[in-house]
């Protein structure tokens, strides 16, 4: 008896060793999966701040297409120094909304929008943007209540008109703010000018780094900005399970970013 237990045991071992082992292979094999989708073609990203805003809001959980600008070093995890520049590179257009690297970072990813290409000058002037000498025309479209800097201010919104006809919405807190006025910058052959669409808070290529961020090399960018898969208010968090349905924003669902 003792004999024919030993004998049953044998292959009971054996049989979870490969069990192991082919748990241990498709698990590897949907991980490599995963990593080819993410470098390939689209990545998630959380928004951790409110220099999006309206277009984006803190807690919106969106998706980038990697493939829209062709790849860089910064499309692979940890950006290894691999190589320099871009493979199967397409220039972004004026008024995409671009996940990047901070330049200078080189670890940061960054959110804003295309505002200037490369050869153009771009100024603001009293919160308004110039673009190739020629103002950006904008229309008040609302007076709305939002929280700003620890506390509930007025926020007036414009709809404005890029040169190419693409329409944007962006915040306004009123005139005489950090970055209401500026020199006229040229972009570099090669780089992007970007801005928040929350015009009086966030840190963009209207200032230099290491304090902005400066003109945006192609070299960084990390992909386009597609659509709002899901969104979460403020709030919601990972240690509190009852928040991931109680701070679901249901209206916010497939927003669709262009």
């Amino acid at each position: 008896m003792s004999g024919r237990a030993q004998a049953a045991a044998g292959p009971g071992k054996s049989g979870l060793l490969h069990e192991t082992i082919d748990t241990i292979r498709t698990v590897l094999f949907w991980l490599a999966v995963a990593l080819v989708i993410r470098v390939l073609l689209f990545q998630p990203f959380t928004i951790p701040s409110a220099s999006m805003e309206p277009t984006l809001y803190e807690g919106d959980y969106v998706v980038a297409s990697k493939y829209a600008y062709g790849w860089s070093r910064h499309s692979i995890p940890f950006s290894p120094p691999l190589f320099h520049g871009r493979l199967f590179g397409h220039a972004p257009q004026r008024g995409d909304i671009v996940v990047f690297k901070r330049p200078g970072d080189g670890r940061m990813d960054l959110i804003k929008r295309v505002i200037g290409l490369p050869g153009d000058r771009v100024q603001v002037r009293r919160g308004v943007v110039y673009i190739n000498d020629r103002q950006v025309p904008r229309v008040r479209t609302a007076v709305v209540r939002e929280a700003w800097r620890h506390g509930i201010h007025d926020v007036v919104r414009f709809r404005e008109t890029l040169p190419e006809g693409r329409t944007v919405v962006v915040n306004d807190f009123g005139t005489g703010r950090d970055l209401d006025d500026t020199d006229v910058m040229v972009v570099p052959a090669g780089d992007y000018f970007v801005m928040g669409d929350n015009r009086d808070d966030s840190l963009d290529s209207r200032a230099p780094g290491p304090v902005g961020v400066g003109f945006v090399p192609a070299e960084n960018l990390i992909g386009r900005a597609e659509i709002i898969l899901v969104s979460w208010s403020q709030g919601a968090s990972l240690f509190k399970p009852w928040t991931w349905v109680m701070n679901l924003r249901p209206s916010r669902f497939f927003t669709v970013l262009r």
